[in-house]
């Protein structure tokens, strides 16, 4: 069976969701994790850090909900839990540098088998900038990457980052609709295959070399 994009999506970040505890602090990047605090467990109750300046993020906001002046990092219009709030600029990227952040949560162009990631910039092509990825990145106690598992067929986790890395040696884990792995001093480590995927297609369709320890 071939998912769709938002298929693929909603996969990833179903996924995703099932790695936070109850009380975490988490920062969501632009784009697909995001969606994650839509999928989480009845049971777990989440503090999110958007980097804009939003502490106590919710769902996405619906024709009830309209705000325009009320955003995620990615201009996309969110809600503010009950006890949330607004800071400022200085304030936000205090909590991010500071160690504040539990589990920090972003896409990816290319991860690496060492745990680089590369998140930012492709030489040649236009690019708005790092954005608080470096900050997230450096500050936080576990990093997530949350991607497709190919980028128009090409393998994006790999034995070495090609591209401009956002930061080194800091990923933790990589969640993808194909697989989850673990990043470890030893290297590489496949955690959990996909019900639409399989150890073959994993294999062809990743560059880096890794262990196999299912859960």
């Amino acid at each position: 069976m071939e998912l769709t994009k938002e298929q693929t999506h909603e996969l990833i970040a179903r996924r995703v969701a099932q790695e936070f505890c109850d009380g975490d602090v988490v920062t969501l990047g632009i784009g697909l994790p995001t969606k994650a605090v839509s999928y989480l467990p009845e049971n777990i109750n989440i503090i999110v850090q958007s980097e804009n300046g939003v502490l106590g993020v919710g769902t996405y906001q619906d024709e009830t909900t309209s705000d325009v002046h009320i955003t995620n990092a990615g201009g996309v219009g969110v809600t503010i839990n009950p006890g949330g709030c607004c800071v400022d600029s200085l304030m936000s990227f205090a909590m991010m540098r500071g160690g504040h952040i539990d589990v920090t949560v972003l896409g990816a162009l290319q991860v690496d088998a060492e745990g680089n990631l590369a998140n930012w910039c492709i030489p040649g092509k236009f690019t708005p900038g790092m954005g608080g990825a470096m900050d997230l990145v450096v500050g936080t106690k576990r990093l997530i990457v949350a991607m497709e598992h190919t980028a128009k067929g090409a393998p994006k986790i790999l034995k070495k980052c090609t591209l401009p890395l956002t930061a080194a040696h800091k990923v933790n884990m990589i969640i993808t609709e194909k697989a989850v792995f673990e990043i470890l001093p030893r290297g590489l480590v496949l955690r959990e295959i996909s019900p639409y995927s399989s150890l073959e297609d994993i294999r062809l369709t990743t560059d880096a070399d890794f262990e196999v320890e299912l859960r």
